[in-house]
């Protein structure tokens, strides 16, 4: 354990150059004091740790020192080439930057460890598009990818209903979600959201732009989903369930937060163990969609017009099983 600190410490002076013990402590979920003996075992054994007094100090290697050793386990170095799956690098461009980064991870791996990407490839594949979907990148992805690393201000044409419009975009990042890649940039001070597939021209401009440090991408892209589907969902149903109901509609949901706040926000259970959940839906006929796969397990109390679709259903599921049915004519003659 300590001897995976220590490689972990190197580690973290070499990319950090700079940091006091209080930082390496936090980092390393040590005390200060264990921080003290263990940069003084590092230095014993020769590798060369130097202490900055004052305000601004803190502990570095001397000289550049660099360390090749990466004290990667096997469950790591596994890890680290799954975490490269080329389908998204791939589409924005990155087919040969992924493959020369991981020649040089490769190489500086023991022998042991190099059979890391064989194995990961063998065991797992990402196949990000969804069903019915074209397989190849949207048009335009790579040239945005690069004006995302480079920080460079796009000239944006999208196709919005059946015009189209410009706009000049500060790239923030890409969000690939359900195989349908998204543009997040600021058009002024507002932060928006792009379909990329709906981009019909975009010219990289030598312009640069100042990123605001503070704008965190994956939870603005939470938000946004989270927004997205409640402004979805318009309408509001009354329904009650049974126990094996109310386990049948946590998977029939669209959202995890529509089941959960329904369920939080009900009275205790009936003496049959029964709820009453209002539920925000998209719009009746698409509750009625829903809710009738959950059969009798279901029932509707709010809005009326829903309870009378039910309960016509529900006759004529009746009736259907109810009548006997044509007879059997058997098999044809076979004279």
């Amino acid at each position: 354990m300590r001897a995976s600190r220590l490689i972990s410490l190197v580690l973290l002076l070499q990319s950090r150059e700079t940091m006091t013990a209080a930082e390496l402590a936090r980092e390393l979920e040590v005390s200060e004091r264990t921080v003290y003996r263990d940069v003084l075992a590092l230095s014993a054994a020769g590798v060369p740790v130097y202490a900055d007094r004052g305000r601004a100090g803190g502990y570095r290697l001397l000289g550049g020192y660099r360390t090749r050793l990466t004290g990667l386990t096997r469950d790591e170095a596994e890890a680290l080439f799954l975490a490269g799956l080329p389908g998204p690098a791939g589409d924005m461009g990155l087919t040969d930057a992924l493959a020369a980064a991981e020649l040089k991870v490769l190489a500086a791996l023991p022998p042991a460890l190099r059979d890391a990407p064989a194995r990961a490839g063998q065991r797992f594949h990402l196949d990000v598009p969804g069903w019915f979907r074209e397989a190849g990148p949207p048009p335009w992805l790579s040239e945005l990818a690069g004006a995302v690393w480079r920080d460079r201000v796009v000239e944006l044409r999208y196709r919005r209903g059946d015009r189209e419009v410009d706009r000049t975009v500060r790239p923030y990042g890409l969000v690939l979600k359900s195989g349908v890649w998204y543009l997040v940039g600021r058009v002024g001070a507002e932060a928006r959201t792009y379909r990329v597939d709906r981009v019909t021209g975009v010219e990289v401009s030598t312009e640069g732009f100042d990123r605001d440090e503070g704008f965190d991408l994956a939870r603005y892209w939470r938000e946004q989903a989270g927004a997205f589907l409640r402004t979805m969902l318009r309408d509001q149903v009354t329904v009650r369930l049974g126990p094996t109901g109310l386990r049948q509609l946590r998977h029939l949901v669209d959202a995890p937060f529509v089941y959960e706040e329904a369920v939080a926000a009900a009275a205790g259970p009936d003496g049959q163990g029964r709820l009453v959940l209002r539920l925000p839906v998209e719009s009746v006929q698409v509750a009625y969609h829903q809710l009738l796969t959950l059969g009798p397990e279901v029932e509707v109390l709010d809005p009326p017009e829903l309870r009378e679709l039910m309960a016509g259903a529900a006759e004529r599921m009746g009736r259907l099983y109810a009548d006997p049915g044509p007879a059997d004519p058997g098999p044809p003659d076979q004279r």
